[in-house]
């Protein structure tokens, strides 16, 4: 981990305010000020690097019950990753990590107008919520409030999730590579940002069809690498190398971290109807003249530089080979570059939703 990986007071001071002002109705939206990544943003061409506070340096982790082997962490490179059976994500668990996870939960919402989701439900007919990968459970435990009537179940390898919740939430430790053994089906399947955590992509989608029940519907959310850029302001920089490095490690450990480019496809096949996919655009800094697109860059800068590290060590000396201090060297160039007003670049988002043919239902878009 690299040193002062901690938020900003700009963006600590904005996350405390985001999450005491936001209220269960302001929390689903079916479309956003984020543009869809066949837009063009223009660059604020006035920004100072060099002065800009907002900016900072270094600133900025079913059904079996949870045994005590598994809150014993693996622990590599001075980070914790989870000992749930076989499983070897790439992220860590650890503290620093849990933080980027819930800068980024606030990072959706700004993306979907105060949404944690786009799927046309209807919150009143929706009674088993299934989140999948649920990390920190900051989004289960927002939807347990937000349909109380419904049950909201959370899953994941590693137990980091609260003890208080909702009535109605419930997480479970289990590994959503191997078969699901779930005795029911779920009226709305979610997951987000789970690229990288399957080796067999069309498979986990399988799953999720088979686990929603029929009139239902699933969305996926998930970025897709490497970095992106409308003009050649990302040419040659050790951010370009850097992402392209990240999806060559990705794919030699068998975890593409651009399988967000299939989901549609994968979930069509699968049985998936009325599938539709829009791709968001989350800039990594400031640089947007758009006042709303700023907003989103500063958040987007703080979840990647609040645990750059975490990102991609696992990656790098596993797939690719390199040394920590190799690495280490190379991300205080990549710091630089995130900074750079001058560099245009963004991270694509993509957002798939598809229903499962079935019991034809009224839906209303939750409000």
């Amino acid at each position: 981990m690299s040193p002062q990986e901690t938020l900003s007071p700009v963006v600590t001071g904005a996350k405390a305010q985001a999450t005491a002002a936001a209220t269960p109705e302001t929390r689903a939206a079916t479309e956003s000020d984020a543009p869809i990544a066949t837009q063009v943003l223009a660059a604020d061409d006035t920004l100072d690097d060099d002065n800009d506070s907002a900016i900072g340096g270094d600133s900025l982790s079913s059904t079996a019950s949870i045994a005590s082997s598994i809150y014993k962490f693996r622990v590599e490179n001075g980070r914790t990753y989870n000992g749930y059976g076989d499983r070897r994500y790439f992220m860590p668990n650890d503290e620093v990590e849990q933080d980027r996870l819930d800068l980024q939960h606030h990072l959706f919402q700004l993306t979907f107008r105060g949404g944690m989701f786009t799927a046309p439900i209807d919150r009143k007919k929706v009674h088993r919520i299934l989140d999948a990968g649920t990390g920190t459970g900051i989004w289960a435990i927002d939807m347990g409030d937000m349909c109380p009537e419904a049950e909201v179940f959370g899953v994941d390898v590693s137990p980091i999730q609260p003890q208080f919740v909702p009535p109605n939430v419930k997480f479970e430790i289990d590994d959503l590579e191997k078969p699901w053994t779930f005795t029911s089906g779920f009226d709305f399947v979610f997951s987000r940002m789970m690229t990288g955590s399957f080796p067999d992509w069309r498979q986990y989608i399988n799953h999720c069809y088979e686990f929603t029940n029929p009139g239902g519907y699933c969305e996926v959310q998930d970025v897709c690498l490497p970095v992106r850029c409308d003009d050649d302001t990302l040419t040659n920089t050790n951010l370009e190398r850097y992402g392209n490095l990240m999806l060559e490690g990705s794919l030699k450990l068998g975890v593409g971290l651009d399988v967000a480019l299939k989901t549609k496809q994968c979930m069509e096949e699968a049985g998936f109807v009325d599938v539709n996919q829009v791709t968001y655009k989350w800039p990594l800094n400031r640089w947007p003249a758009n006042k709303a697109m700023k907003e989103i860059g500063l958040w987007a800068h703080e979840v990647t530089m609040s645990n750059l590290s975490g990102l991609s060590i696992a990656l790098f000396t596993h797939g690719l080979g390199w040394s920590v201090e190799e690495l280490e060297v190379f991300l205080a160039d990549v710091r630089k570059d995130l900074k750079n007003s001058k560099i245009h670049s963004y991270m694509p988002i993509y957002v798939v939703v598809g229903r499962k043919p079935g019991a034809k239902e009224e839906t209303t878009v939750v409000a």
